[in-house]
Formats: C-alpha cells, structure tokens, sequence
C-alpha cells in the first residue's frame, strides 16, 4: 500500500476493531484514527518511501494513543452528577448503566471468556497480541510499530501468551482440552 492510498482507503472490520480493543470506545477509537491522519499529514516527510506504511500509520496510532493514556491516566477522574443524580432517582437502581465494552468489543470474533481474559491484561501485553495473533505482523514488523526491540517483542508475546494461558485454563478444561 502506498502512503498517497492510504486515507483513501476505509478501516476494514478487523483493523477497526483492533482500535477499538485498544480505546474500548468507538468515539476515543475515531479519534483516534483521525488524529493518526492528522499526525501522519504534518510528518509525511519523516516516511520512507518503500516502507510498510501500514506499519508506519500503525506506529503513530499507537504512540498516539499511549501519549492519551499517560496523559489521562494523571487526571483526576470526572463523574457526571446529573447522571448519577438521574440514576438514583430512578425506579430501575439495579439495571446496570454502561455495559462491558471489553466484552462487546471481541463478541463477534471469539467467546466471551477468551474476550474477557484478553482485555483483563495489560495494554502492552494486550497489544502485541493483537498484532501477531489477530492482525497478523511479523515480529520484525511489530517492532518497528511498537518502537522497542524485537528481543522485547518475543518477551512480551510469550509472557501474554502465558497470562492468557493461565487466565483460560479452567475453561479450557470446562472446554474438554484436559492438557492445558
């Protein structure tokens, strides 16, 4: 794919998913995509032609989005009193307001327990494997998306393969796979 294609070309399902697994909001996951656009316009003259530009927009999208998570993770956390307000004084006080959207976010591609144990682990870990066993990059590829050494990459997967491992083996049991 060339970089001129590129915002010509629409998300497909999977790569759109992929952002959302990373936000776990489709308004953050726009945004997102958009700010990526955005970021890759002003710094067109940084891309090599010849390059995976893919990988390359990849890479923006996901500094992009650790560069939000730092800086939101030091805000103090907001709360809409109205809603709470409006919630309370409701007949319904049990009903739950916002769904799991970690568990909305993988329903259609794989069961509900795998979907839960993968957004349970951390973003790093969370990440690479998306991108080597749903989206399908080479380690070589993920390294240069994730900007850390190819040595890293293998560490993390095989540690997130692991924790996935360990998260899933009562319901790979419960799944008849007696060797987990």
């Amino acid at each position: 794919m060339e970089l001129e294609d590129a915002p010509k070309q629409h998300y497909s399902e999977t790569e759109k998913q992929d952002v959302f697994n990373l936000t776990l909001d489709r308004d953050d996951a726009k945004d997102l995509v958009q700010d990526t656009y955005l970021k890759a316009y002003r710094f067109i003259e940084s891309f090599q032609k010849g390059t995976n530009a893919k990988a390359w927009l990849f890479r923006i999208l996901k500094n992009s989005f650790i560069n939000d998570y730092r800086k939101k993770s030091k805000e103090p956390s907001k709360v809409d009193y109205q809603e709470v307000e409006t919630y309370y004084n409701s007949e319904e006080v049990d009903r739950q307001i916002t769904p799991d959207l970690r568990v909305e976010s993988l329903k259609d591609m794989i069961g509900d327990e795998i979907s839960n144990a993968l957004n349970s682990l951390d973003v790093d870990f969370r990440t690479v494997i998306i991108l080597c066993d749903l989206e399908g990059f080479k380690y070589e590829e993920m390294a240069k998306i994730l900007d850390i050494p190819i040595g890293t990459v293998r560490s993390r997967l095989h540690r997130a393969r692991n924790l996935l491992k360990e998260k899933l083996k009562s319901y790979a049991k419960s799944m008849g796979y007696n060797n987990a």
